[in-house]
């Protein structure tokens, strides 16, 4: 009986990528355009991590998440976040129960936040006490209640949405909390193409169904394979230098970052850099990480990272500007020359 070679890594991640394809290809049965926040998501889940949508009503935010959620087979659940939300209402409580001997005990029962995927809805509606609800599930997969913590599904994901132009009546993120989203997705308006495509869908009002591509534990598994895509001292070096620039207070920061920037990214955003940069290659079917990728990552992992003052603003300089004026001035790390090895002595004369 022939015995059964063992896969190599390069057909693992063609594999991945060809999945990755498909799952981009059911996705757009529903949602049209839309390619680098699709591409964005993807890699967010590939490394565990969670994502902030951005964008005015009308773009399709929560159907995104949603049609994600059902080409994926996991669960999902939605929170519409309100000003009269409170904490338990997403984490659970615990209710006391009688049973037939007359025994009263306390019994948790969950909240919508033990799923796989939990959309939060339009989070910048709901007070500051609220939203930190969020907080230990984004960051530990768990949730405390009472004197009990509590493991959420694996995998778990946060896609959260708000409305950028709406202020009155919202309550802004506090900065640790969205320090712990991977991405600030800035999602946009379509092209004229793409618009009289989803009126044309829309006026036959046609139903998309969408496969299953993806479980649970195939996720886990692709985590664990993008994780191993590897990282050269090289990217590490950039990646540390581009976020270092970020800081006005940092010595290496360039001028108008000093004089633009009021605080810059934290050592979570090298690390996001990274994690985005091995999700996009191994999304491509490559085996390492390229500083085209740092690159094509590093707008929504440092947009939400870097504060700018009232002499930006006055300039018209917003944070997109700040970071794209980083990629085109921080130099690429100096590649070490290749040295042949010194050759050893003649032998000595007899």
């Amino acid at each position: 009986m022939a015995t059964r070679q063992p896969r190599s890594l390069g057909d693992t991640l063609q594999e991945f990528s060809q999945r990755r394809a498909l799952m981009q290809q059911e996705l757009q049965k529903v949602i049209i355009g839309q390619h680098d926040v699709i591409e964005q998501l993807f890699a967010a889940i590939f490394t565990r991590g969670h994502c902030l949508l951005e964008g005015v009503p009308g773009l399709a935010k929560t159907l995104m998440v949603s049609s994600l959620s059902h080409i994926l087979d996991v669960q999902f659940k939605r929170i519409q976040f309100t000003p009269d939300l409170m904490p338990s209402d997403i984490t659970g409580t615990n209710l006391l129960d009688e049973d037939e001997q007359g025994r009263r005990e306390f019994r948790f029962v969950e909240g919508p936040i033990f799923s796989n995927i939990l959309l939060a809805d339009e989070i910048n509606r709901t007070p500051p006490k609220t939203q930190a609800a969020l907080l230990q599930a984004m960051q530990e997969r768990e949730v405390t209640v009472g004197r009990s913590t509590y493991q959420l599904p694996v995998p778990f994901f946060t896609i959260a949405t708000q409305n950028p132009i709406e202020q009155e009546g919202t309550y802004p993120l506090p900065e640790a909390q969205l320090d712990r989203f991977m991405f600030n997705i800035k999602v946009g308006y379509p092209t004229a193409d793409e618009e009289e495509q989803i009126l044309s869908v829309t006026a036959r009002q046609e139903k998309t169904e969408v496969r299953k591509v993806l479980s649970a534990k195939a996720i886990v598994n692709l985590q664990k394979l993008v994780s191993s895509v590897a990282v050269s001292e090289y990217v590490v070096k950039y990646v540390s230098r581009l976020v270092r620039a970020t800081r006005p207070q940092d010595e290496s920061a360039p001028e108008f970052v000093r004089e633009l920037v009021d605080w810059g990214a934290g050592p979570r955003a090298g690390q996001f850099l990274i994690n985005g940069g091995k999700a996009l290659a191994a999304m491509d079917g490559r085996f390492s990480v390229a500083l085209d990728d740092i690159r094509k990552v590093a707008e929504p992992v440092l947009r939400h990272r870097v504060s700018t003052n009232f002499q930006a603003q006055a300039e018209g300089l917003d944070t997109e500007g700040i970071i794209a004026r980083l990629l085109a001035e921080i130099p690429e790390p100096e590649v070490a020359k290749y040295s042949p090895a010194t050759p050893p002595p003649p032998p000595p004369e007899r």
